[in-house]
């Protein structure tokens, strides 16, 4: 059985030891119900991972060993940035976990002309808060050492000045007609661009046309947003190497 694993960002914690953040700390002894002496893993995010032991429990305070890094990597060949249109929040938590699974490498989110919900101010750090949250959940769990981006934009106009100059571009656009039925990755990137419930409108996907996106979709049938973009990144690891069957 593999070691529970939890994000802690404090290097010098996990090279000297320690005692635990306390909300690691609740969650090993109070949720998993750990116990001195037994063993788990943390990272912080920057790339390898760090194998310890409980060393004592003193109330809400847990005390860790010095950790036995480990180099190890499970990150994907491809990199991949999701822009996601901006949708309910039960189904931006669904797509951030299982995008995480499926080794995206950025994920960004921006509000689109048939997104329900609208984030400002207060309530969109809260929402950030708490997708970094469900990011770094879904990081422990996979065994992902690497933490993927998390951007929010205003508009999705805003994203176009910064995604990278090279990569594949990819639209899922169940009425577009798919230019390349097998794109080359000359560099092992692609971006793609999901709308909302209802999809984008036709300005936008024209918009995005004119930022060089080229239509993609899977079958004639029309998938739901929380469906699409990881039916997408689950064909693309296959077909890019990440996935071996």
């Amino acid at each position: 059985m593999s070691l529970p694993r939890f994000y802690c960002p404090d290097r010098i914690l996990l090279v000297q030891g320690g005692a635990l953040p306390r909300e690691v700390a609740h969650h090993a002894v109070r949720v998993l119900r750990m116990e001195e002496g037994e063993e788990l893993m943390l990272f912080d995010g920057q790339g390898g991972e760090f194998r310890t032991r409980i060393l004592t429990i003193e109330g809400p305070r847990v005390e860790v060993t010095a950790g036995v890094f480990d180099s190890v990597e499970r990150e994907s060949p491809l990199q991949t940035i999701l822009i996601q249109g901006l949708c309910a929040t039960e189904k931006m938590d669904w797509i951030f976990q299982k995008a995480v699974e499926l080794g995206a490498t950025a994920l960004w989110v921006t509000p689109t002309e048939r997104s329900v919900i609208r984030l400002k101010g207060e309530r969109e750090a809260r929402r950030l808060e708490h997708w970094h949250k469900v990011i770094l959940s879904a990081c422990a769990q996979c065994g992902r050492n690497r933490v993927p981006e998390l951007r929010f934009f205003g508009a999705l106009r805003d994203c176009w000045a910064k995604l990278p100059a090279l990569g594949l571009r990819l639209l899922l656009n169940p009425e577009g007609q798919p230019g390349r039925a097998d794109p080359a990755l000359s560099d092992g990137t692609v971006i793609l661009l999901v709308g909302p419930e209802g999809g984008l409108s036709a300005a936008e996907i024209g918009q995005a046309h004119q930022a060089g996106f080229v239509d993609g979709r899977i079958g004639p049938r029309i998938l739901r947003t929380e469906t699409a973009a990881l039916a997408v990144l689950a064909t693309l690891q296959s077909r890019y190497e990440d996935w071996t069957l």
